[in-house]
C-alpha cells in the first residue's frame, strides 16, 4: 500500500468520526466549531490525495470528484467562518470551479448517452447528469451570494449544511456503498450499511427542513404593530416595541 492510499483511508476514518461528532453535538457550540475543523480538514486531506491517485490511474471521474468535494467542504466551512453579508475574491474562485465541473459533466454525460456502449471512462450518462445537476445548484448558490454581496440567516446556514453533508456522504459513500466486503455479513443483510451510507443525506434534509420551519415560526411569533398615521406605533407600548427588538436580535 502506497502512502498516500494509507493517508487518503486515514483522512477518511477521521473525516467520518468528526462528521458523526459535528452532526451530534450542539450546533453553534465550541465541540461542533472543533468538530467541524477537523472534518473540513480531513476531507481536504481525502480529497487531494484521491485527487492525486486517480491521476496516477488516469481516472478523470474520480479527479472530478475529487476537485468537486474539496469545492463543497471548502465553501461550506468558508460560509460559516466570515461574517454575514460578505464575500471575498475564495467565493469568485469558487464560482469559476465549479461551473467548469458543470460543463465537464454536462459534456461528458452527452457523450455517454451518445456513445455505443452508453458509458464515458468507465461511468454511465446518468452518473454525469447527476453530478452536472448538483454542481449547477452549487453554482447558482454562488451566483446569488455574489450578487447579493453575501447572506445571513437561514441561507447561510442552509449552504452551510447542504455543502458539509454533502461532503460527508463522499466520505460515508466511499467506504459503506462502495466497498460492503469489508463488512460482517449481518450488516450487509440488514440494510444497516445503507443507512450508514446514506444517513449524512437523510441529516442533511432533516436539518434543512427543520430550519426553514423554525424561521417560519419565529416570522409568525414576531409582534405587527399597528400604525396610527403620522404617529407611529400604537398597538405596542414604548417598552414592549424595545423588548421585542432586543428579543429579535438576540435571536
Amino acid at each position: 500500500m502506497s502512502p498516500i492510499l494509507g493517508i487518503h483511508i486515514a483522512a477518511g476514518t477521521v473525516g467520518l468520526f468528526s462528521g458523526a461528532a459535528a452532526v451530534s453535538f450542539r450546533k453553534g457550540s465550541r465541540r461542533h466549531a472543533t468538530a467541524g475543523k477537523v472534518f473540513a480538514i480531513s476531507m481536504f486531506t481525502l480529497a487531494l490525495s484521491a485527487l492525486y491517485l486517480a491521476l496516477l490511474k488516469q481516472e478523470i471521474p474520480n479527479v472530478l470528484g475529487g476537485i468537486f468535494t474539496a469545492y463543497l467542504v471548502g465553501t461550506g466551512w468558508l460560509t460559516v467562518r466570515r461574517r454575514d453579508e460578505s464575500t471575498s475574491a475564495l467565493d469568485w474562485h469558487g464560482l469559476a470551479v465549479i461551473s467548469t465541473l458543470a460543463g465537464i459533466y454536462l459534456s461528458y454525460g452527452i457523450q455517454a448517452a451518445q456513445s455505443a456502449t452508453g458509458v464515458k471512462y468507465g461511468y454511465r450518462a446518468p452518473l454525469y447528469f447527476v453530478s452536472f445537476f448538483l454542481s449547477l445548484i452549487a453554482a447558482v448558490g454562488d451566483i446569488r451570494l455574489l450578487v447579493r454581496g453575501g447572506i445571513s440567516g437561514t441561507q447561510r446556514l442552509a449552504r452551510h449544511i447542504w455543502r458539509m453533508c454533502y461532503g460527508l456522504f463522499v466520505a460515508s459513500g466511499s467506504i459503506f456503498l462502495a466497498r460492503p466486503h469489508l463488512f460482517p455479513a449481518f450488516m450487509q443483510k440488514t440494510g444497516m450499511l445503507l443507512l450508514l451510507g446514506f444517513g449524512p443525506l437523510l441529516l442533511m434534509f432533516f436539518w434543512l427542513i427543520r430550519i426553514r420551519f423554525t424561521n417560519r415560526q419565529k416570522k409568525a411569533k414576531m409582534p405587527q404593530p399597528q400604525v396610527n398615521g403620522a404617529y407611529g406605533v400604537t398597538g405596542l407600548t414604548r417598552a414592549n416595541a424595545l423588548h421585542s427588538f432586543y428579543e429579535l436580535k438576540r435571536q
